[in-house]
């Protein structure tokens, strides 16, 4: 049990516990998703002050185990299962990223993004501001994010979740081919 826990699950094994929770959360008529945590806890912490925030909060809490759940879940496999390795990328995205100037990974993410000597300076201080606002905003404006669009409201055939998740698309492509290439 102790190595089929700490080594590489089979790519499979998330989609099919990702529809057995969809079809729980279906069966007990709840809706998924990561942003809707962040109201929940907004709602806990400002309570009646804020009208958007001024809802039965408790109702959303079995939300919050994803959150924790996601938090935890990184932090132990960052800790105990990675290994010291570093993710493992192909030659042509190592190609990609040495034009932009990024070094091959020595970890699991680009130094040259998330490091602490990156946020200290303007440049990546900006990057990483404007670009919270950015997914923040557009979480609002979107009405959920993307674990709740393509996860539950694919699963749910909403068709707002499907236009939601063709943007999503089309915005991934536009920063990784046309914005990425001139903030790096």
């Amino acid at each position: 049990m102790i190595d089929f826990l700490l080594n590489p699950w089979p790519w499979w094994f998330s989609g099919a516990m990702i529809s057995a929770v969809m079809f729980s959360l279906i069966f007990f008529g709840k809706s998924f998703g990561f942003s809707s945590n962040l109201r929940t806890i907004c709602a806990m912490t400002f309570g009646r002050r804020v009208k958007f925030f001024d809802f039965d909060w408790k109702e959303n809490t079995w939300n919050l185990t994803f959150l924790v759940g996601a938090a935890l879940g990184g932090w132990i496999s960052y800790q105990f299962m990675h290994g010291g390795i570093a993710v493992d990328l192909s030659e042509a995205t190592l190609r990609d990223l040495d034009a932009l100037g990024f070094a091959a990974p020595t970890g699991m993410q680009p130094e040259e993004v998330f490091s602490w000597g990156s946020l200290m300076t303007l440049k990546g201080f900006l990057v990483l501001a404007v670009g919270g606002f950015l997914v923040g905003f557009g979480t609002r404006y979107a009405g959920g994010c993307t674990s709740g669009h393509a996860i539950s409201g694919l699963s749910n055939l909403q068709l707002p979740s499907l236009v939601a998740v063709i943007g999503f698309f089309i915005g991934g492509l536009v920063m990784t081919h046309l914005l990425f290439p001139y903030i790096y």
